[in-house]
């Protein structure tokens, strides 16, 4: 199959004439357009077999992250292969290890989930730091990346507009296309 490209005036007489045809004026973009839209998510995978029990949990977590941000998704890694993020299971407090944007390890610690804070939130909160977000404490519970701070009865796991922001600011933004830093491993215990 041949697909040829109208160019000069009679692509412009073409494009003038379909509101007229279809009664609808739609903008059109390069096929480029969307090409770059899709190359700008970063698809990081994540490792949650050591999870024990909170595997439903880390699922959970990525699946808020997915729904929130678009420049950045979570997936499951497939057998064999690498995952940016490695996600355990420890007696300890939860915490995150990270390595460089998008990539470490989160441990789910049985400490916390003894006390009474929530699972999903833990585990959208540590996949925050993953994704390059910092503690905000204290703060309240309409705040993910308030943590602990916002006490055992708060199980709010979504990102509030500001956090979205940022981790889309950090993957689609000017960060994404500025030169990448040697990373430093940061280790974040919640």
């Amino acid at each position: 199959m041949h697909v040829r490209t109208l160019t000069g005036p009679l692509a412009a007489a073409a494009l003038l004439s379909l509101p007229l045809l279809s009664g609808e004026a739609v903008a059109a973009g390069s096929p480029g357009d969307a090409a770059a839209s899709r190359a700008a998510v970063r698809v990081l995978t994540y490792d949650a077999s050591g999870s024990a029990e909170f595997r439903s949990a880390v699922d959970r977590g990525a699946a808020i992250w997915n729904q929130s941000v678009q420049s950045a998704q979570l997936r499951p890694a497939t057998a064999g292969q690498r995952a940016n993020i490695r996600v355990l299971a420890d007696d300890g407090w939860p915490r995150a290890l990270t390595t460089s944007l998008g990539n470490g390890t989160v441990w789910i610690g049985r400490q916390a989930v003894n006390e009474g804070y929530d699972t999903v939130r833990i585990s959208s909160h540590e996949l925050g730091h993953i994704l390059g977000l910092p503690d905000r404490k204290p703060g309240p519970c309409s705040s993910l990346m308030s943590g602990s701070s916002a006490g055992t009865a708060c199980t709010n796991p979504y990102p509030n507009a500001a956090e979205k922001a940022e981790v889309e600011n950090d993957f689609g933004g000017s960060a994404g296309s500025s030169a990448v830093a040697e990373p430093v491993p940061v280790l974040v215990r919640d």
